[in-house]
């Protein structure tokens, strides 16, 4: 665990995220098994969506799983995993591998680090 939340929170109840200060949502508006099942149009016009969502409600932080996606979504093609350079508006953005069984590049150990590493940036204060 990287230290979100007091507890791990099954995916069902998402919505006891609110009340800790986070959100969760989707870049894209399907489901698919691999990123590779989804086309280019519709990763940048959802980048397009979560971009309006983040000025919208203006959180201090934005995480993306996925670097790929994101790299596609929002026109980046050399981002890499961690905090990057670009923000939007006030909002600092972090890409994190995408913690999918079929991402072979990071063990268990090496997302929670990732994840920590995030965590502890975002903290109040910091």
């Amino acid at each position: 665990m990287a230290g979100f939340t007091p507890r791990q929170i099954h995916p069902t109840a998402e919505r006891e995220l609110f009340a800790l200060g986070y959100g969760i949502t989707n870049v894209v508006r399907r489901a698919s098994a691999a990123a590779d099942e989804l086309a280019d149009a519709e990763m940048v016009a959802g980048g397009k969506r979560l971009r309006a969502k983040v000025k919208r409600y203006a959180p201090r932080f934005l995480a993306v799983l996925g670097i790929g996606a994101y790299r596609v979504a929002f026109g980046l093609p050399k981002a890499d995993v961690g905090l990057q350079p670009e923000a939007i508006g006030g909002t600092r953005v972090w890409v994190l591998p995408n913690p999918s069984g079929l991402n072979a590049h990071y063990a268990a150990g090496k997302l929670a680090a990732v994840f920590a590493e995030l965590f502890a940036t975002s903290r109040p204060g910091v």
